[in-house]
């Protein structure tokens, strides 16, 4: 008797439950529990050749996260990025598509060479040897678009028994729970690396929470802000503003938020960001020049983004940087049940302070003679001493020289949008719209 027809252990398949459930309680990611999961079924007695899983997400920058396990050659892992578009002619003719758009639960062909394929995909799976085929939507809950989809494949050449079947419908449930545990886990960790920054994020995770919380570090800061967006405001729509403002942010904050530097808000039209460093030279030194390389980055990038609009007729987005050394309180402030993770204190006000008086001298970006005596050999133009309001020192200002910003390095350059959604990223906008349809939303599949 064949494997397919053989029945299936439950004691085994038990085992895998277990596993599941502890591999959850234990907080391992999801790749981790996928793997491990799609092992131990083959090891389990399933002749499974392979399992597509795609895992529906709430984050503000991905819809969902795919794993596509292969017998004996591992599991590939995609981020499926949030970004509507138009659904491919492969895609419209797949069994995600059918399974999704007709309402069903679950999916089962199997793959005869004599027979065309119903779906193009089955094309593929023929040359991995795949005899049958079944795939599945099991959601999280009734009035949500989480949820997991996928399929499973076998080349057994009897195909899946009716064992096997039951088998992997007991154990989905068993990993719809699990994996759950897993998405929200990495729900938390999405959200506060996204909302508060790495650093932050892992703060308030680890348990960090309580007002008045934090430390005092030493870091370089930089205090960013876009010129004119008052009135463009006033004079522009809401849709425009918005826009033209998340691409101020994509072209200058993105080099300050790498390469030790964490963006640790955004006020209105300006963010803030801030390079920890040790309390002594060779430290502040570092930080310093990578902020001071990120600002050229930032510069650049601000300048291509300025070329293209001119190419679309619209006009330039101005903007000023301030860049400054100092001691900074890190940690919560605001009340006990709503509280924000940022840096406060005296170098702060004065790196605002710096930023705005750009709008006095004819240069976009402005640094403390602190910042700049950590900067080596860069040229530095003396502007003269202000009085900041609020500080009593008068503070060296100066400019530095941006002229190495005309070129860009090899990840200086803006990205280029990404022309099209991926097949497997279709199947989840599809999940999350046919849940917004089943709720009533009034807005229609592409």
């Amino acid at each position: 008797m064949s494997t397919a027809q053989a029945e299936i252990s439950t004691i085994l398949m038990d085992k895998v439950a277990d596993w599941l459930t502890q591999s959850a309680l234990a907080g391992n990611d999801l790749e981790t529990l996928v793997k491990g999961f799609c092992e131990r079924l083959a090891a389990a007695g399933l002749p499974l050749k392979r399992v597509h899983l795609s895992f529906s997400m709430l984050h503000p920058l991905y819809d969902a996260l795919g794993f596509t396990w292969v017998r004996g050659q591992g599991m590939e892992v995609e981020g499926f990025r949030k970004e509507d578009g138009v659904h491919s002619d492969r895609f419209l003719t797949s069994p995600y598509y059918h399974l999704l758009s007709n309402k069903l639960d679950h999916l089962r062909r199997r793959l005869d060479p004599s027979v065309p394929s119903e779906f193009p995909v089955f094309d593929d799976l023929r040359l991995m040897g795949v005899t049958d085929y079944m795939a599945f939507v099991h959601p999280f809950s009734g009035n949500t678009s989480q949820g997991m989809i996928g399929s499973w494949s076998t080349d057994s050449a009897s195909g899946f028994s009716d064992s096997m079947i039951s088998a992997l419908l007991r154990i989905q449930n068993h990993l719809a729970i699990a994996t759950k545990m897993a998405v929200l886990t990495k729900l938390a960790d999405n959200m506060m690396i996204t909302y508060l920054g790495g650093d932050a994020g892992r703060r308030v995770l680890d348990g960090q929470i309580k007002r008045g919380e934090g430390d005092t570090i030493r870091a370089a800061l930089v205090m960013a802000d876009m010129r004119g967006s008052t009135r463009l405001a006033e004079t522009s729509g809401r849709e425009i503003y918005i826009d033209t403002l998340n691409q101020f942010f994509d072209a200058i904050a993105a080099p300050f938020n790498r390469r030790g530097g964490q963006i640790m808000s955004f006020i209105g039209d300006g963010f803030i960001a801030v390079y920890p460093c040790e309390r002594h030279r060779a430290q502040s030194e570092t930080a310093c020049q990578a902020a001071l390389a990120a600002t050229h980055k930032a510069t650049a990038r601000m300048m291509d983004l300025n070329l293209r609009r001119k190419e679309q007729g619209l006009g330039d987005i101005k903007f000023g940087i301030g860049l400054h050394v100092g001691n900074v309180m890190f940690g919560n402030v605001g009340l006990t049940d709503r509280l924000t993770f940022s840096v406060f204190g005296s170098a702060v006000n004065e790196v605002q302070r710096l930023q705005t008086l750009t709008k006095k001298y004819p240069h976009s970006v402005l640094a403390s003679k602190d910042f700049a005596s950590y900067c080596g050999a860069n040229s530095w133009l003396t502007l003269g001493n202000e009085e900041l309001a609020g500080i009593k020192q008068k503070l060296t200002v100066l400019s530095p020289d941006l002229s190495g910003a005309l070129a860009l390095d090899e990840d200086g350059a803006l990205e280029p949008i990404y022309d099209r959604i991926s097949d497997a990223e279709q199947v989840m906008l599809l999940h999350r719209d046919a849940a917004r349809l089943s709720a009533g939303d009034p807005r229609k599949l592409q």
